[in-house]
């Protein structure tokens, strides 16, 4: 008889791990709550460098096996969970992503123990369905047709880079054999774009020369006017025009561009017309604030993130069409060994991994479903509401006091903004940067800073509010801290 004794007893050392992990995340999560008796306003996490904490884990793991020391076990999970940031408390604003919520953590174990692979139906059959019937659902709040649909991706930049991806394949189907030979494909967006447009360009082997750039308007959006002009300009040096992305919350400002015109110039000149709304796109479930998608559902395709405005776990983004069966049209090959998709429903494809230009793939549609039959379509409103609610006051608050400088009218759940304490003498960058950082080391907030790049550069404070256990209480904390320090910052120049 072959045997090992390695995982003998499965069931057994589950119940032991899990007795041995849960108090530990309990305890992570209520230290990080508000509303929890055992909260430690400075649980977030300190900074720590690079070289401390190769000296905490690199150099101390030995990678021997450790099975059975459940003390050794218990040490290194607890340094994991002290040396990491914790997302879970409200100070942290940094990026444009919050904390898991509770149903995710849920969503995240189950996916671990199924621990298959939503390529085909065979292996992930609930899956699949799951992620069939949410992403026509998801697509429909914005095509509002009855032939759209979406596949999830490993990220927002990879929901864009397979979007171009199909807009070359489905406009200029020989591509999909012979490549760009012939022809200079040219992509059109604004300088406030996410990079991953120009890592789109460079990936498909269009080159970063061939993304034409268009001016933004003071408030972030894409001078729309100036885009046929650009066009023709690139016409007349010899490009074929292929793709034009605009953005529904753009990184630094979140700026939603005007759809509706731009719709317009790309009918007019026949190009692919995509919308990435990673950041922005879920204000579609707010009654209040999804106006800002007018228009949206004239493009050709449209990403979006539930990890980040809806608290889904990461990574889940979703890349939406009109049409369904574009994906398969776009990328699907002959592969009779492991695709059997049409053979088990001719009308709808369930292997979906036909649909894209990869193969593994984890169902990370299943988290947003789930969150989605949890809190339902009126808890998504509530939340982004909430987090709405938060930056209006926020902004009224700073607007009031002497020192700080909105850069610009915010248009999505992120306010970017200057601080000078009085009698502060030095520029806006050092001071931006010395109050983030000592907000870091204190435990308490988490504060990213960015580049003014419509003007002399000077860097100023990017803070997105984008948790749904944000409190007016925690906002006045927030701004009393950003003052202290700054004043603190300023006496020790004198």
């Amino acid at each position: 008889m072959i045997s090992s004794d390695l995982e003998s007893n499965r069931v057994e050392e589950l119940d032991e791990l899990l007795d041995l992990i849960k108090p530990k995340i309990l305890d992570f999560v209520q230290k990080s709550d508000p509303n929890s008796s055992n909260y430690e306003a400075d649980s977030l996490g300190r900074y720590n460098s690079p070289s401390f904490l190769k000296d905490q884990f690199a150099d101390e793991l030995k990678l021997e096996g450790i099975k059975g020391d459940t003390e050794k076990l218990n040490e290194f999970l607890d340094k994991v969970l002290k040396y990491s940031v914790n997302t879970w408390n409200p100070g942290f604003l940094d990026k444009l992503y919050a904390s898991n919520n509770p149903i995710g953590v849920i969503s995240d174990i189950i996916l671990s123990v199924l621990n298959t692979n939503s390529h085909v139906f065979t292996v992930s059959p609930v899956l699949s369905v799951l992620e069939n019937f949410v992403g026509k659902k998801y697509a429909k709040l914005f095509f509002k047709n009855d032939t759209c649909g979406g596949l999830t991706f490993s990220g927002g930049s990879w929901s864009n880079i397979t979007s171009l991806q199909i807009a070359r394949s489905l406009k200029f189907p020989k591509t999909k054999e012979f490549g760009n030979e012939g022809y200079k494909f040219a992509v059109y967006t604004s300088v406030h774009c996410h990079y991953s447009v120009v890592k789109a360009a460079q990936l498909l082997g269009l080159g970063s020369a061939n993304v034409f750039k268009v001016e933004v308007n003071k408030n972030g959006t894409m001078k729309y006017e100036e885009l046929p002009k650009i066009i023709e300009k690139s016409i007349e040096e010899g490009f074929t025009p292929l793709y034009i992305n605009a953005t529904a919350g753009t990184t630094v400002y979140g700026s939603y561009d005007n759809f509706t015109e731009i719709s317009k110039i790309a009918k007019k000149f026949d190009i692919w017309f995509h919308i990435d709304g990673s950041w922005g796109g879920n204000v579609i479930f707010s009654s209040k604030h999804s106006v800002k998608l007018e228009g949206s559902e004239l493009s050709d395709s449209i990403t979006v993130n539930p990890h980040k405005m809806l608290g889904v776990p990461t990574t889940c983004s979703f890349l939406l069409i009109p049409n369904v069966k574009d994906f398969q049209r776009a990328m699907s090959l002959s592969a009779p060994y492991l695709f059997h998709g049409r053979e088990i429903d001719e009308f709808e494809n369930f292997d979906l991994a036909d649909g894209t230009m990869g193969c593994g793939r984890r169902a990370d549609s299943f988290k947003f479903y789930l969150a989605w039959y949890y809190y339902g379509s009126k808890g998504f409103e509530e939340r982004v509401d909430h987090a709405f609610n938060i930056v209006e006051y926020f902004i009224d608050k700073i607007t009031k006091i002497d020192g700080f400088q909105l850069v610009n009218e915010s248009k999505c759940l992120q306010v970017c903004f200057f601080y000078k304490p009085k009698d502060y003498k030095g520029d806006f960058t050092t001071i931006t940067r010395y109050i983030s950082r000592e907000l870091h080391k204190d435990g308490k907030y988490l504060v990213d800073f960015s580049p003014n790049t419509d003007g002399d550069n000077q860097e100023f404070f990017r803070v997105v509010f984008n948790s749904p256990i944000l409190t007016d209480k925690i906002i006045d904390d927030l701004i009393t801290s950003i003052i202290v320090t700054g004043e603190q910052y300023a006496k020790s120049l004198d």
